[in-house]
This record gives structure tokens, C-alpha cells and sequence, in this order.
């Protein structure tokens, strides 16, 4: 395999050689970058889970999931299938929430038309995890799906028939990593919507400082509570101190509250950051926190 590739990356260079000797040889571009914004936030409207709105602009998506919770006797409809399956990681739909919060914040002058999209690609999600986290007291869902059962099934989530089992973390079973990360998701939010939905944004953050609570008191990974539910597709490979140490960076953003900044001082995270993912959160919490410290 190693010959080949290399045999593979000597061929390219001997291609690119070639057109760069020959000026005969150019390329044209003319990227649109503002409809790659549109596609890449439409695409969101495509893992949509639940009863679909009447201003949904993928047609060919359609109500999925919407019994969802019923076996705990609980809602929790809505929120975004992982990729081409049917399940719902709360894990990495957090971090892509509160990545897609970020990216607002940071962007949502020059966003356009494309900023009401993006708020509402947002709020999809934290609709979702609201009910996750206040469903039952002392519990937090974290998922829906056997993603074991569901692998070996691939349907289009409108004809799923597999059993939409639920993952919840407790007092007994810990994840503060996906805690911190569902706190974290609804603590950024709470900014994106403080001027435009006051109440909404009250509520995301009341719930993500009780989110956040429990994270921190009842501590452990949540991939060693539930096992095969979440690996080896989402495990927590870096542990939880990053998941803390990320949601109370954005805690302290939403409230400038001074018990954020002491727990961080307590926290220990201090690992250096080589990377930044669903999983490893240290390089983005020490880029928030360089410009709130």
C-alpha cells in the first residue's frame, strides 16, 4: 500500500510539473462563496429529525422520529440525525451547535439573509436539547437509536422500523463530557439569541448552568456508563476535563459570572492543545478564553 501511494503521489507531482512548465495550460475559478454559506447551512435541514416546519426548503425530507422518548414516556423530537444514519449523537450535535453559535457570534454581520438560517439551524438543535436536559429530573438523554442495530440497517429515517432506544446519563452513570458539551452548546446559544428571543435565550441559560452542574459534581466519561451505545463511534478518547473546561469558558462568556472563572482555576485542564474536534475541546476553550481573560 505504501509503494502504491507513493507511486500515486510521484505521478500528481509529474502531472502538476507538467502543467506549470506548459503555459498552454491554466485554471479559471470563480468560487461563489456565499452560495457554499447557503449549502452548507441547508445542509442541516437534511438531518432534520421530527415534525418538519412549512418553511423547510428540502422537499424531499419529510416528519421522522416523532415518537421518539416514548418509551421513558418522554418527548425528545427534533435535534439532527449523525450523518447518513438514523440515530442522534448528542455529543458531537452539541459541539456542532455550539460551533455553529460560535461562528455567528463571531460572523453574524457579514452572514446577510444567511444569519436567520443559521439561528435557526441552531435553535433545532437546542429545542432538542432542552428537552434532553429538563425531560426528567437528575438525568440527561444523550441519545437516540442503537447505532448498533442501526448500521445494519440503512433506510431513510421516514421508514426507519429499528427501536429508537434511549441513552441518558445520571448521578449513578456520569458523562460530564457530554454534560459539559450540552452546557457549553446552550450557554453560546443563549448569547446568539439574548437581543432577539430575550426569553428563549433566559431559558437556554438557566438550563445550561443546571446542565453544567451536574456535570462537575457527578464526574466520569460518559463513553464508561454506556459502553458500545457510544463506542467506538463517539467515544470520549480525550476524557472529560476538556468538556468542563469548554463549558464553563462558555459560561463565563454568557455571564461573566466570577464562580466560572474560579472553577476554571480549579479544573486542571491545562493539557497542551494539538488539535480541535467533537472530541478534544482544549485548543478552542484557550482561543475563547484568550479573549475573555
Amino acid at each position: 500500500m505504501a509503494c502504491s501511494s507513493l507511486l500515486s503521489f510521484v505521478c500528481l507531482l509529474l502531472f502538476l510539473s507538467s502543467l506549470l512548465l506548459n503555459g498552454a495550460y491554466y485554471v479559471e475559478g470563480n468560487p461563489n462563496y456565499k452560495d457554499a454559506l447557503l449549502k452548507s447551512i441547508l445542509f442541516f435541514q437534511g438531518q432534520r429529525s421530527g415534525r418538519l416546519p412549512a418553511n423547510q426548503q428540502i422537499s424531499w425530507r419529510s416528519n421522522s422520529g416523532l415518537f421518539d422518548g416514548s418509551l421513558d414516556h418522554v418527548d425528545l423530537t427534533g435535534g439532527y440525525y449523525d450523518a447518513g444514519d438514523n440515530v442522534k449523537f448528542n455529543f458531537p450535535m452539541a459541539f456542532t451547535t455550539t460551533m455553529l453559535s460560535w461562528s455567528t457570534l463571531e460572523y453574524g454581520k457579514k452572514m446577510g439573509p444567511q444569519l436567520q438560517e443559521a439561528r435557526a439551524a441552531i435553535r433545532w438543535a437546542t429545542d432538542y436539547l432542552l428537552k434532553c436536559a429538563t425531560a426528567k429530573p437528575g438525568r440527561l438523554y444523550v441519545g437516540v437509536g442503537d447505532p448498533n442495530v442501526d448500521h445494519k440497517c440503512w433506510e431513510r429515517p421516514e421508514d426507519m422500523d429499528t427501536v429508537r432506544t434511549l441513552y441518558s446519563v445520571s448521578p449513578s452513570n456520569p458523562g460530564s463530557d457530554v454534560a459539559g458539551e450540552t452546557a457549553a452548546a446552550m450557554a453560546a446559544a443563549s448569547i446568539v439569541f439574548r437581543k432577539v428571543d430575550p426569553k428563549y435565550s433566559k431559558l437556554l441559560l438557566q438550563t445550561a448552568r443546571k446542565v453544567m452542574a451536574f456535570a462537575i459534581q457527578y464526574r466520569g466519561a460518559y463513553s464508561d456508563s454506556l459502553g458500545s451505545a457510544v463506542c467506538p463511534f463517539y467515544c470520549s478518547y480525550s476524557g472529560y476535563k476538556d468538556e468542563l473546561l469548554w463549558g464553563a469558558s462558555w459560561l463565563l462568556r454568557a455571564t461573566n459570572d466570577a464562580y466560572y472563572y474560579n472553577l476554571l482555576k480549579t479544573l486542571g485542564a491545562d493539557d497542551q492543545p494539538d488539535l480541535f474536534s467533537w472530541d478534544n475541546k482544549y485548543a478552542g476553550a484557550h482561543v475563547l478564553l484568550s479573549r475573555l481573560i
